[in-house]
């Protein structure tokens, strides 16, 4: 058996990458189908490859690093968040993306195009995002700013770009990729036919792994939490944890709390708590309703 990157599925037909750059079309066996298990794109497989008229196989799905279920994919390990000026960044998306990034244990960074609209953007998304974990890259895809910074930060992850319609996601995966093809296009050459249904495909080209997938920007908070387990997924939270009159504190009218107090200091941006505060409301709504 050998190992590769499962790419795409259209029908019963898989497309595997390998370590070689070699790819298969190979069917599934059976067996994932009483497992309960369907191959993601993204995913690791053993395979057998086929000969003269026969398919190859999919013998294996390796343990997966993350699986997302809307858009169905699996082991992405970087989410650029794509902002921009207009349409006006949807911040509150971006912060759920963040947590669910955390949840996931995938890396985050968020990327501000368009930047000719509002040269200034960059610069306040730093500074509320300044404890989050989440590295801002300002680019220019019409203009090729900031793509080489992006690439680098790119580079030996499997990524996927996020964010509300128009933020200019098309064109940015079309630059950062070499390519010139609108999405559907590049998934219709992908799949050798102009009829298919696409969820998602693993694009691999230029030392860039990257997802072509609709509907991350509908990412729901996922599974129901626990409310305080949710700022837990905010690093910069993290400095104040223990110093909170009460124990457990979860940062929202409590008296005494170190995070309030943190904010009115200017040490942690307000507009960010204020959304991890709605944020906050829909966690407890969805967890005392759990049972419903």
């Amino acid at each position: 058996m050998q190992q590769g990157t499962l790419l795409s599925g259209i029908g019963s037909f898989y497309t595997v990458l390998d370590g070689d750059g070699q790819r298969y079309t190979l069917r599934c066996k059976k067996k994932f189908r009483r497992q309960k298990i369907s191959p993601l794109p993204g995913d690791e497989v053993l395979f057998t490859p086929g000969s003269g008229e026969e398919d190859g196989w999919v013998e294996e799905i390796l343990p997966r690093r993350s699986v997302f279920i809307r858009p169905p994919v699996a082991n992405v390990s970087l989410l650029l968040i794509v902002l921009c000026p207009e349409p006006a960044p949807d911040l509150l998306l971006a912060d759920r993306l963040l947590v669910r990034c955390r949840q996931q244990g995938l890396k985050s960074v968020i990327v501000v195009s368009k930047g000719d609209l509002d040269g200034n953007l960059p610069e306040k998304l730093r500074a509320e995002y300044s404890g989050a974990d989440a590295p801002v890259f300002p680019v220019s895809a019409m203009e090729g700013r900031g793509l080489d910074a992006l690439r680098e930060a790119m580079r030996g992850e499997t990524c996927c770009l996020a964010g509300q319609s128009g933020v200019g996601k098309s064109t940015l995966l079309n630059h950062l990729l070499g390519l010139s093809l609108e999405t559907g296009e590049i998934s219709r050459k992908i799949a050798r036919g102009k009829n298919t249904t696409r969820t998602a495909e693993l694009l691999v080209t230029g030392g860039l792994r990257v997802m072509d997938t609709a509907g991350f920007s509908l990412l729901e908070m996922g599974e129901v939490m626990e409310p305080a387990m949710l700022k837990d997924e905010y690093p910069e939270f993290q400095p104040y944890e223990g110093r909170c009159r009460f124990t457990p504190c979860l940062h929202d009218r409590e008296p005494g709390c170190a995070v309030t107090a943190a904010v009115a200091a200017g040490e942690v941006a307000a507009p960010r708590v204020e959304r991890y505060h709605q944020l906050l409301a829909e966690v407890r709504k969805t967890w005392k309703e759990r049972y419903d």
